[in-house]
């Protein structure tokens, strides 16, 4: 079992950053693969960014390339989500996801473990 707390949502204006963090409990924490996703009202749930767990691997959509990074700290449990330059459209509720494949996957059904999800808010 892998449980995740995302924390680290906000408001911020246009062009501005926020570091997102996933904390997560569980001893195949380290072995797991793990996503961000998100959500915006009204709109399915998109993948953003996923890594394998040594970091060897990671993988962007098209809308965080440039300006999002994922990284992973397996000391600490936790995967972060750097965004910079960030956008009106970026605001959706954000996921952080785990499975236990060490899949980078682009699709939420592989992802067995998810977090409560934190707040992103870009004003214009």
């Amino acid at each position: 079992q892998v449980q995740l707390v995302e924390s680290g949502g906000g408001l911020v204006r246009a062009g501005g950053s926020l570091r997102l963090s996933c904390v997560a409990s569980g001893r195949t924490f380290g072995s797991s693969g793990v996503g961000w996703f998100r959500q915006a009202p009204g709109k399915e749930r998109e993948f953003v960014a996923s890594i394998t767990y040594n970091s060897g691997r990671t993988k962007y959509a098209d809308s965080a390339k440039g300006r999002f990074t994922i990284s992973r700290d397996n000391t600490k449990n936790t995967v972060y989500l750097q965004m910079n330059s960030l956008k009106p459209e970026d605001t959706a509720d954000y996921y952080c996801a785990a499975n236990s494949y060490n899949s980078i996957s682009t699709e939420s059904n592989v992802y067995n473990y998810w977090g409560q999800g934190t707040q992103v808010t870009v004003s214009s």
